[in-house]
């Protein structure tokens, strides 16, 4: 008989399954399983094994006739065949005949026009509570069929000769079975953005632009996006005690406003503190996930300065648990959007406002830097770009994406700011970073609209215009190279990080219009 992969398929071999288990369920399984210990305030304390980030070289997607020429093929998008699907689904199935499953469907999109039925099936009770916290649960018992099924089972591994994997990791998007399986890897963030690239891959073809992204609403209703890479500050400025939380991390925008995909949030815990984020911290309750995360043996209580396992601590806890966050989580169209960069060149400005034209290049660039000491090897500051700060999570091309944020721009006249997070007054080990209160109050008078009345000076070689004046902040402070005792140095930093950008984007020839790359930074002739 030929196998219909399906979900009713998949578990109608299962030994047992445990249907829509609570919060205090999926606890006991997981300190009865071993799977970890509670913590002093009730929260399941886990380790993920080798893996503690996410495995990009081990993620595919399924190439068929349907949705080949759909797809951006490329490193991040790498593609493998019906035939390494089916093997490791039949691994899978035949691992559930002797062992237990969690299973449940959840929703994500808060917009109900645009939400996806998601059926999730586990072998680990704490990875179902991680999806239970992560993604939107509903109200009512859900009488429809699911959309789409995602699989995780760490214990499965794939034989990279037999299985055509590239390690014993893998996960595999398939489109046209609408099936999602994860195995040979237990962090949990793998499930959260292959459903996160689902929505890419959906929504945009409804017309609705999906964006890595966090987002915020103000008391007058206007709301906020802030795009960032990590590192940039994205969590710490969207985190604003005078705005309410949409979202921390993955939004869409449709013709009603925008909404996030999610129902919870995925937050780094690595040297937290009550003071330096109280939401974070306070948001650490009962029934929430902390992963990778060392507590003490004796008094329970999670240590957010010990790094034994990773740098990437992670904790996952339902939207409600931040005090001040909108459920549903939707608001009206952006008024502003803010990209974040941390330039450790110290030669952008601390804040510019783009043109649709530009916002389309930067949003396509997705630039940041890494600097000296974040990982093996870098010993400088290495530029980093990212299409639309989250390439890894994007399968259509990109300028898909980017056209549909122009017509949004367009549509709705958000302004677009670029804001920099990372040094000035000299490069990484010469300058400072930029104090978070300058680019706070940068930030505020942004969404505030005190920057429209002000003048503007064109910067000579990233084409940005920077203001004149900006409240709250020392005017020599918002043209970069005023900051540098040595003008001909900064003359060098900036026109190497122009010719980075040059160089990145020739990866769009042919592609890209001239009035996108004519946006760009670029060199006097």
């Amino acid at each position: 008989m030929m196998n219909n992969y399906s979900s009713q398929d998949f578990l109608s071999v299962a030994r047992r399954i445990t249907y829509d288990a609570t919060i205090p369920e999926l606890l006991e399984e997981a300190v009865r399983n071993h799977e970890g210990r509670l913590s002093d305030k009730g929260a399941i304390c886990v380790t993920t094994g080798k893996h503690t980030g996410r495995s990009p070289k081990d993620r595919f997607i399924v190439d068929t006739p349907d949705i080949h020429d759909l797809i951006h093929w490329s490193n991040t998008n790498q593609p493998c065949s019906e035939n390494t699907f089916n093997r490791l689904y039949e691994k899978m199935k035949d691992y559930a005949k002797d062992h237990q499953l969690f299973v449940t469907d959840a929703l994500v999109g808060a917009d109900p026009a645009y939400k996806l039925q998601i059926k999730c099936i586990n072998e680990h009770a704490w990875h179902h509570l991680f999806l239970k916290q992560l993604f939107i649960r509903p109200k009512t018992k859900l009488t429809t069929p699911a959309e789409f099924t995602l699989i995780c089972m760490p214990s499965v591994k794939a034989n990279p000769i037999e299985d055509g994997t590239h390690s014993e990791t893998f996960i595999i998007v398939n489109f046209s079975k609408k099936m999602v399986l994860i195995g040979g890897g237990a962090y949990a963030g793998e499930m959260k953005k292959a459903i996160f690239s689902v929505m890419n891959f959906i929504l945009p073809q409804r017309g609705v632009l999906s964006m890595h992204c966090s987002a915020n609403v103000g008391k007058d209703g206007n709301s906020a996006l802030f795009f960032g890479l990590s590192g940039t500050g994205k969590t710490t400025l969207s985190a604003d005690p005078n705005r309410s939380l949409i979202g921390d991390d993955e939004h869409g925008w449709s013709e009603h406003g925008i909404f996030n995909v999610e129902g919870g949030c995925y937050a780094k815990t690595i040297k937290i503190t009550p003071e330096s984020e109280p939401e974070i911290y306070n948001a650490i309750q009962y029934g929430t996930v902390l992963e990778n995360v060392y507590i003490n043996p004796y008094t329970r209580e999670p240590d957010f300065f010990d790094a034994r396992f990773t740098q990437n601590t992670r904790t996952a806890y339902p939207i409600e648990n931040i005090t001040n966050a909108i459920v549903p989580s939707m608001a009206g169209h952006p008024n502003a959007i803010i990209f974040l960069t941390a330039d450790a060149f110290g030669v952008l400005p601390p804040i510019a406002k783009l043109t649709k034209e530009q916002a389309m290049y930067h949003f396509l660039s997705g630039y940041t830097s890494k600097v000296a000491g974040t990982e093996r090897g870098i010993t400088e500051p290495q530029a980093t770009f990212s299409i639309g700060f989250g390439e890894p999570f994007f399968p259509l091309p990109p300028l898909q994406y980017a056209r549909l944020l122009g017509e949004k721009i367009n549509q709705y006249n958000t302004s677009v700011y670029l804001v920099n997070t990372g040094w000035t007054g000299g490069p990484y080990g010469v300058g400072k970073r930029m104090e978070l209160k300058y680019t706070r109050a940068m930030i505020s008078a942004a969404l505030d609209g005190k920057l429209d009345d002000v003048t503007w000076t064109k910067h000579e070689y990233f084409q940005l215009n920077i203001p004149d004046s900006c409240p709250g902040v020392p005017s020599e402070v918002l043209n970069p190279e005023n900051t540098w005792m040595d003008k001909k140095a900064y003359k060098n930093q900036a026109e190497k990080l122009v010719r980075l950008f040059a160089e990145n984007v020739k990866r769009f020839a042919g592609e890209m219009p001239d009035e996108i790359l004519n946006a760009g930074p670029r060199l006097e002739e």
